[in-house]
């Protein structure tokens, strides 16, 4: 597993578009934005930043951990990362990571203090990505600074689904909980898996509000829609994707995705456009 943060490199290097996230931590101008590519599966160890992050990715899908709550980034969402939290990620397919990190003083009023999602429209991907060739050491200026001005403007917060993953050390709940990540399809009940675990349904109900927050049903449901993203964002249609995850018609599956996200598979797609 690799550590992300490093020493500070030359501005040599800073200078040919470095992808150490520590020579952003510095940069001049009110953002830089850090372009870098991960292999399939590859994971960053738990880190934190100096400065807030909008974790992006415009290719792939990232996987980022915060505490107990796991998030699932396509690419048409980021994540805001504020300064100081400490996080891991793991990227889902490879990954294209254009990530800012954003000088305390310029984040506008409002940013929240926690991890947030955000709606990626095509215009904040382009600035985004025009943003990544800004020269790392100079100061923005002319059309640069207006692109990093437009970048922080065009920030749109919505409703955002992370997974709380069970705290406790029960190991039959962190089996069940695992078997179903892995899995997300498995249609098992409470009850079966009660029956394989070991322990009466009425402790596993008690350890799902005890170590999530949530029943079991409530939890395997996040599991899904997190699971489901990363397809839908690849285009695979609904009826695939509701059956891949235990659904025997896609309209069952488009009700609970929209009980959980507040819209359908394809609204929540068309919400933003990457191309």
């Amino acid at each position: 597993m690799s550590s992300d943060p490093k020493p500070r490199s030359s501005s040599a290097h800073a200078a040919t578009r470095s992808t150490n996230p520590a020579d952003y931590q510095e940069a001049p101008g009110p953002a830089s934005v850090m372009a870098k590519e991960y292999a399939d599966g590859f994971e960053v160890g738990a880190h934190r930043h100096a400065r807030s992050q909008l974790i992006y990715a415009t290719r792939g899908v990232i996987e980022v951990i915060v505490g107990e709550a796991l998030w699932l980034v396509p690419p048409q969402r980021a994540l805001w990362m504020p300064a100081g939290t400490l996080h891991a990620m793991r990227a889902r397919g490879a990954v294209s990571l254009r990530s800012p990190y954003i000088r305390a003083e310029f984040c506008p009023a409002g940013f929240p203090a926690t991890p947030s999602a955000v709606n990626v429209t095509p215009l904040l991907r382009e600035l985004i990505v025009r943003a990544a060739t800004i020269p790392l050491d100079d100061e923005p200026t002319g059309r640069d600074a207006l692109v990093i001005t437009h970048l922080l403007a065009e920030i749109d917060w919505v409703p955002g689904h992370p997974l709380r993953m069970p705290g406790g050390g029960d190991r039959r709940l962190k089996r069940i909980c695992d078997a179903l990540l892995n899995t997300p399809g498995d249609a098992r009940s409470l009850d079966a898996w009660a029956a394989e675990a070991g322990a009466s349904t009425r402790t596993l109900a008690r350890l799902f509000i005890a170590e999530t927050g949530m029943s079991f049903v409530h939890w395997r449901q996040l599991v899904r829609v997190q699971h489901a993203l990363p397809l839908l964002a690849s285009g695979r249609p609904v009826a695939d994707v509701s059956l891949a995850l235990g659904y025997e018609t896609p309209g069952a599956f488009a009700a609970m995705f929209r009980r959980v996200t507040g819209s359908t598979p394809s609204a929540y797609f068309n919400l933003s456009d990457p191309a």
